[in-house]
């Protein structure tokens, strides 16, 4: 079609929609979120809802330059999952790649099919693909929607919770890629970045792809896992594999080619199966919470926003439901991942909200901490503004499947409003305090009664159970450390046997500390884990572990151990990308000179890059920075397996392996160069 054609039926359709019959036009409307328009945003000025056509009026704010294209087959959706179809454009040509204006700014008006009269939320879709724009519940302020509540979507679609739904055993993903080929999919394996939020560590775990397209992973859980493998380079559009799985099952998983250069994963059984039409409808619930996460207004203005943005996650859930009929276990699951996200951007606002307000400065020679607005900063520790929290049920169990648990239980440990209560009473001057039985569960007590206060609940809701469960792994070494202070106080003779039984009973050691937490977890389960975490620690006798054979991760420290017989390794896993790591080793730059001449230990830094050698900026970094020390740049897949072998998933990450090539245990391991000195010395001392 030539332009003259176009611009003749462009004439005739304005010609027509002149005569057309305006049934409801939106002046302003509103949009619950607008997705995948990266470090911009795309906004509805006007809709026209005609008997002949819908007509949008856009604009798009992206950044001056960038490159964008409005599709072809780009459509309106409405509640129902019924589409209407772009017809003509105006303002830009669609189908042709642009760039984003000097200002940054273009208007452009969509005609669509004609739109029922009924319709009153939809969804702007700019063409089929994965990640494409949207513009997503788009409405008139004025209109009374008709969301379900919480409580209504799960009363509709009640599900038993199985007795075991919480347990301990191995999960197994295995299954086969159609027509896998290594050259023409660009991986060779998949990892999937999960954590147990019972274990001290992290897992990465890493699946490997067969050269006939199989793959089999198996890994240990404490409760149902709904998590993904993914490819971090990948040449065709499979990079994702989703699951969700029970500890003690095996997910059999089919990728196939599904046309248009797409795969489908094809579940045979199990608890993936049930939840099949989930992952094909799974609403982007991070970004729908992304303007709340974001938010840069003060906590009052943020309470309206967050009870918009929980408002839509449920009108979004329904209609999901609506669109392809979910089952009762589907919807919980949407229900629980909801919760989840909602909470964590209340909690990622906050914390956001808390740098920006609290800065150290040196002020009278002192490192002082300034707050910038003290009206604002006892918002931010006023426990009646996060209210809207208890929107979520932080008793549910299910709560724990959702990927992003752990980062929602990092920010509740971690916020301001929990740590300033947390240590109330305990610090002294300097912000410091003194490591005792009686400090150590007076924070405890604290840190208890600030997540009720936090959550609105009256008792230790399981959530609050696993925080606290979190704090007992974070400690649990310095208690081990303090324990073996027991035999020192026990040979000095200058005190009495009183003296001594009350400083030992004042110590903050596991003795003294585990009773207590002890006390606090009164689910069953997590009561259990705890018993279990604890016996389990005071078994180990050994003090390093072997790495395993035949695993191309430990062989790669074995090289290292043989290339420096007789010393200790501290390894220091880092990345270019890393702001913390590169920050370490530039501070670190005297005390690694010094360190450097010692005989009994080599440090040692591995950094996984895409580009075998590293790129120019890495190689410029180790010049300059890193000269004349052991570098290893691995590929990142072999990082990856690195980062399983020793179970981390963040770094700057640091691992101390023994002159005889183990791995020495986490509570003896050189934890970087602050206490360098006294962490060898002492490690020294316990393996003689």
């Amino acid at each position: 079609m030539n332009n003259k054609t176009i611009l003749a039926a462009l004439l005739s359709l304005i010609a027509v929609t002149g005569q057309a019959k305006t049934y409801r036009t939106i002046k302003e409307p509103v949009s619950m979120a607008c997705l995948n328009v990266w470090q911009g945003n795309l906004s509805a000025r006007e809709v026209i809802m005609r008997d002949t056509a819908t007509i949008i009026r856009f604009t798009l704010d992206f950044p001056k330059g960038r490159k964008y294209r409005i599709a072809k087959d780009s459509y309106l959706t409405d509640e129902d999952g019924n589409r209407y179809a772009l017809r003509f454009s105006e303002g830009v040509k669609a189908g042709s790649q642009l760039k984003s204006p000097e200002n940054g700014v273009t208007d452009f008006t969509l005609y669509f099919e004609p739109m029922p009269k009924r319709v009153q939320v939809f969804d702007f879709v700019n063409g089929d693909g994965n990640i494409v724009f949207k513009l997503i519940g788009i409405h008139d302020k004025k209109a009374k929607l008709n969301i379900p509540t919480l409580e209504e979507l799960s009363a509709a679609n009640p599900y038993a919770l199985p007795a075991d739904w919480l347990k301990t055993d191995t999960i197994t993903i295995r299954g086969r890629i159609e027509g896998y080929d290594v050259k023409a999919f660009g991986f060779t394996s998949m990892e999937c970045y999960y954590r147990d939020m019972f274990e001290k560590e992290d897992a990465t775990l890493v699946l490997e792809i067969a050269p006939d397209g199989t793959f089999e992973k198996k890994f240990r859980a404490g409760y149902p896992v709904l998590h993904s493998f993914h490819a971090s380079r990948s040449r065709v559009s499979f990079y994702d594999l989703p699951f969700f799985a029970r500890p003690g099952e095996t997910i059999d998983i089919t990728v196939r080619p599904s046309g248009y250069d797409r795969h489908e994963c094809i579940y045979s059984e199990g608890s993936s199966k049930e939840l099949e039409h989930w992952f094909k409808e799974r609403p982007d619930f991070k970004q729908l919470t992304d303007s709340l996460s974001r938010f840069n207004g003060t906590f009052s203005e943020a309470r309206n926003l967050a009870e918009q943005t929980w408002l839509n996650m449920m009108y979004f859930i329904g209609k999901a439901g609506r669109r392809n009929p979910f089952t009762p276990l589907e919807t919980q699951i949407a229900l629980s991942e909801a919760q989840v996200d909602f909470a964590f951007a209340l909690m990622e606002f906050t914390r956001h909200r808390e740098i920006k307000l609290k800065t150290r400065e040196m002020r009278d020679g002192k490192l002082q901490t300034v707050i910038s607005d003290s009206a604002e900063w006892n918002a931010l520790l006023d426990f009646a503004n996060y209210r809207q929290l208890q929107h979520v049920d932080f008793d549910n169990p299910m709560l724990l499947a959702c990927k992003d648990y752990k980062y929602l239980i990092n920010r509740i440990e971690y916020a301001e409003a929990i740590r300033s209560r947390k240590y109330a009473g305990i610090l002294d001057e300097y912000g410091g305090y003194h490591m005792n039985a009686r400090n150590g569960k007076k924070a405890l007590t604290n840190l208890c009664e600030a997540l009720r206060n936090l959550t609105g609940s009256d008792h230790e809701t399981l959530m609050a159970q696993i925080c606290i469960y979190q704090s007992m792994l974070s400690h649990f070494n310095g208690w081990r450390m303090r324990e073996e202070l027991t035999p020192r106080i026990l040979a000095d003779t200058t005190r009495t046997e009183a003296e001594h039984e009350a400083e030992i009973a004042d110590l903050e050691s596991h003795s003294n500390m585990m009773p207590a937490y002890l006390a606090v977890y009164n689910h069953p389960y997590v009561h259990w884990k705890a018993e279990q975490f604890y016996a389990d620690k005071m078994a180990q006798k050994e003090l390093t572990t072997p790495l395993p054979d035949n695993n191309p991760a430990a062989d790669i420290i074995r090289s290292l151990s043989e290339k420096y017989p007789g010393r200790f390794l501290m390894i220091d896993f880092w990345g270019m990308g890393c702001g913390p790591c590169r920050l370490a080793i530039q501070n670190s730059k005297a005390k690694r000179a010094e360190i450097a001449g010692r005989e009994d230990i080599k440090l040692v830094f591995i950094a996984g890059e895409r580009t075998a050698g590293g790129s120019d900026a890495y190689r410029e970094y180790v010049a300059k920075w890193l000269a004349d020390e052991e570098t290893v740049c691995v590929s990142e897949a072999d990082f990856t397996r690195l980062q399983e072998l020793f179970r981390f998933n963040g770094i700057p990450h640091y691992e101390t392996i023994s002159p005889d090539g183990s791995r020495v245990r986490d509570d003896l391991s050189i934890k970087g160069f602050y206490n360098f000195n006294n962490d060898l010395s002492r490690l020294i001392d316990r393996l003689k």
